[in-house]
């Protein structure tokens, strides 16, 4: 079993109980080995640790032109990003029952504004992730994709979920200011370093430093609630220091009650889209391969997650399966299409959600409180906004933690064609910053090594067909076709 900040010792040798409600009952409360108390801390947790997405993917958005040389409003923006978030969360909740919560993927969103919208409008390269999203639902209604998940022996499984927690442990290390990339004019090969210069300094990285610390010292003594007790207790130390100490800067969120907490959404940009007018720009071909770029990504950053969260939180079986997958799967199809119809890019499951699963939450219900609190941002942005990141972060690498130590154990490293692939996938999340990268690379290269070993008639054809998808997707700028 897993180790969990919150979860009972002994809550996968219980025999089920029968549901005390039926909101108990729908939600598998019981069943699952969690408390309602439980599933509304997760539900908080995962919500302040990907808040920043309410800030993050304007900017990104805002910041690109179309080939018209427009950009896109950022209030429209903010509220077609908290829009979707709420929406597709809470329909993660209520049809997949699991602890997924949904937003505009990082990523996705920078293919969208340097990639599609410099050689279209911004309607078209929407509309192109409207495609996108098609195609995923599709390819769960035909049964191929929970077929590739499937076709994912259990021991790479456990390396991409290693290489999640990495993943976010780095993301945590990096968005709170602890590490930062080394400026482009140091001509150093080493890509990052400690703090801003190499020292550790400012009031920030204390408060995340002090999350850290306390995060950890709350999950050792099994304090219920450490993640949020964490969270809420370092915003408002932040609060404080920002207060009475000159502080340059806290990054996207400054720890300020806003003089006006209540903002006015504007729909402005929802609906704003054509499926097909970016094929009349750039061509079919390029349409096509620009529609499989953002396929890919959302498809199997999606699917890491999806494994990496459902093996933390216990929803798998002892082959590694999900029951009840293809929900899942259809909802986040739905996700990626709902996120270009509102202009928000493409909305895919956030790995961040690890933080709600660190608190014990194991079903839906988690997923409805997240939704709920994005959908009170709609109105209530600045406050939502104003955790800073040095106060949500130290969640992350606890929870990678959990979920390191949870995984390793179980992978074969006697047997080379499954551990040296797992050792790639692990790796080359962190490295790479990419869910996607990390899988692509360990699929080729489980591949690769299971034919070298003469065992190739024990990869399943999916795997090979993925692998070479993948294969084609990294040649795609050599071949000139991006």
């Amino acid at each position: 079993m897993s180790p969990s900040a919150s979860a009972p010792v002994d809550a996968g040798k219980e025999p089920p109980k029968p549901p005390r409600s039926g909101l108990d009952g729908y939600f598998k409360i019981t069943e699952r080995g969690s408390t309602l108390a439980r599933e509304v801390r997760g539900g908080f947790a995962t919500f302040f640790a990907m808040a920043y997405i309410i800030v993050l993917n304007p900017i990104i958005l805002g910041s690109a032109k179309d080939m018209y040389g427009h950009q896109l409003d950022n209030k429209q923006l903010v509220t077609a990003t908290v829009l979707t978030a709420a929406f597709t969360t809470l329909l993660m909740g209520v049809i997949g029952n699991v602890p997924i919560a949904l937003a505009a993927g990082l990523g996705v969103n920078t293919v969208v504004a340097l990639q599609l919208a410099p050689r279209m409008s911004w309607p078209d390269a929407m509309g192109m992730v409207v495609l996108a999203g098609f195609v995923v639902m599709l390819l769960v209604a035909t049964g191929l994709r929970e077929r590739v998940m499937s076709a994912v022996p259990l021991g790479l499984r456990k390396g991409i979920a290693i290489g999640i927690g990495l993943f976010i442990m780095l993301i945590g290390l990096v968005d709170s200011g602890f590490v930062s990339r080394m400026p482009d004019a140091a001509h150093t090969t080493v890509p990052l370093q400690l703090g801003g210069d190499g020292h550790l300094d400012g009031w920030p990285v204390l408060v995340f430093v002090l999350g850290v610390l306390l995060t950890l010292a709350l999950i050792v003594r099994k304090v219920p609630g450490a993640i949020l007790i964490s969270i809420v207790v370092m915003t408002l130390v932040a609060v404080v220091i920002n207060a009475v100490a000159t502080v340059p800067s806290w990054g996207l969120t400054t720890p300020k009650w806003p003089g006006n907490p209540v903002s006015t959404p504007d729909f402005g940009l929802v609906g704003d889209i054509s499926l097909f007018g970016g094929f009349e720009k750039v061509g079919v071909l390029t349409g096509v391969l620009f529609v499989f770029t953002v396929l890919l990504s959302t498809f199997f950053d999606a699917m890491g997650t999806i494994m990496g969260i459902s093996d933390e939180a216990e929803l798998t079986d002892e082959k590694g399966n999900m029951p009840g997958i293809n929900k899942v799967l259809f909802v986040d199809g739905i996700a990626v299409a709902a996120g270009g119809a509102s202009s928000a890019s493409a909305t895919t499951c956030f790995v961040e959600s690890t933080a709600g699963v660190g608190e014990g939450a194991r079903t839906g219900l988690a997923n409805v409180v997240t939704g709920g609190l994005f959908a009170v941002a709609l109105f209530l942005t600045p406050v939502a906004t104003m955790v800073p990141s040095q106060a949500a972060t130290p969640a992350l690498l606890a929870v990678g933690f959990l979920i390191l130590s949870g995984s390793i154990r179980q992978i074969d490293w006697s047997d080379p064609t499954i551990a040296i692939p797992a050792f790639v996938t692990m790796l080359m999340m962190p490295f790479t910053y990419s869910i996607t990268n990390g899988i692509g690379m360990g699929f080729i290269t489980f591949s690769v090594l299971r034919l070298a070993a003469g065992r190739g008639r024990e990869v399943p054809a999916a795997m090979y067909v993925v692998s070479a998808v993948f294969a084609f997707y990294y040649l795609m700028p050599a071949l000139n076709l991006t």
